[in-house]
């Protein structure tokens, strides 16, 4: 939704400036520019991309206009479902989750988290390291270490379509040169026309460079940018699982090691102190299951 707001108020502010000095939006209505302009970056973006990246930027582009995967009260979800699982290991060993743990879908305790359930990432990286913690052979840095491999291939994909489009952004203002000197060729293969003609085709080579730089600074750019904001907040509740999970390992009780998770939130997801006790003491009622 933002994204939208913030492109109308691109385009109002530069065309209204631009009419406000005495400017005829007529001259701007350039369609084959535009054509030349975004239809080159396009085939560009096509060619210098492999098919994964090009499937899964067109698969991350909806989520820009998309509210924020996860919020507080997804995370309370998440740290919630951690101290319910470690909590029952604490009291009947990790080998009583091997039925969670084989079978998530068909869980008791996974079910009263569907954010969780519905997320098959993060849901395979918790039951994956879940799964090792129970065989009871792997040291708290041995885990570590494949938990940030894990999350550094994690990131560098998702990553992906943020790089790819702003790779094409960067291209825009360029192309939008190609279509300025293209305009310019015309002009001087029809220099023998009258004055005012001569002048509407330089004015419409003009309107290629302009329209190449607004593309890429006032439309695709930030668009680039709102995907790597959105990635990087992708990362978050995979932080959050291995610091509860390390502590967990580490010997701390299920109580303190849920407070590790909450601390790496940003701050304006993260749940209070208290917001995360009443959390906690609400998968101990029965109401909560």
């Amino acid at each position: 939704m933002f994204v939208i707001i913030g492109w109308v108020i691109v385009a109002v502010c530069v065309i209204g400036s631009y009419v406000a000095e005495g400017g005829h939006v007529a001259a701007l209505m350039q369609p084959y520019e535009l054509v030349c302009i975004f239809g080159a970056a396009l085939g560009a973006f096509v060619v210098s991309n492999p098919t994964k990246t090009l499937k899964s930027t067109l698969k991350a582009i909806p989520t820009c206009f998309k509210g924020s995967a996860y919020s507080k009260e997804k995370y309370l979800q998440v740290i919630a479902l951690l101290y319910e699982l470690l909590q029952k290991s604490r009291k009947e060993g990790m080998l009583s989750l091997e039925a969670d743990v084989e079978q998530p879908q068909e869980s008791p305790i996974f079910q009263k988290y569907p954010v969780v359930l519905n997320d098959h990432h993060l849901l395979d990286f918790i039951v994956d390291y879940l799964r090792m913690m129970s065989s009871g052979n792997l040291a708290v840095h041995e885990v570590q270490d494949l938990m940030d491999a894990e999350l550094q291939t994690h990131h560098a994909e998702i990553s992906v379509p943020g790089s790819a489009i702003q790779t094409m952004a960067d291209g825009l203002p360029a192309f939008g040169i190609v279509a300025a000197v293209m305009g310019v060729v015309h002009t001087m293969g029809s220099i023998g026309a009258p004055p005012a003609e001569l002048g509407e085709m330089i004015a419409a080579a003009l309107v290629g460079t302009f329209l190449g730089i607004l593309l890429a600074y006032g439309f695709i750019g930030p668009l680039a940018s709102v995907l790597n904001a959105k990635a990087k907040e992708a990362g978050k509740p995979f932080e959050c699982v291995k610091c509860v999970l390390l502590a967990a390992m580490g010997g701390y009780a299920p109580t303190v090691a849920v407070e590790f998770g909450r601390k790496v939130l940003f701050s304006v997801d993260r749940p209070s102190f208290e917001e995360l006790e009443e959390a906690v003491k609400a998968t101990k009622t029965p109401k909560a299951a």
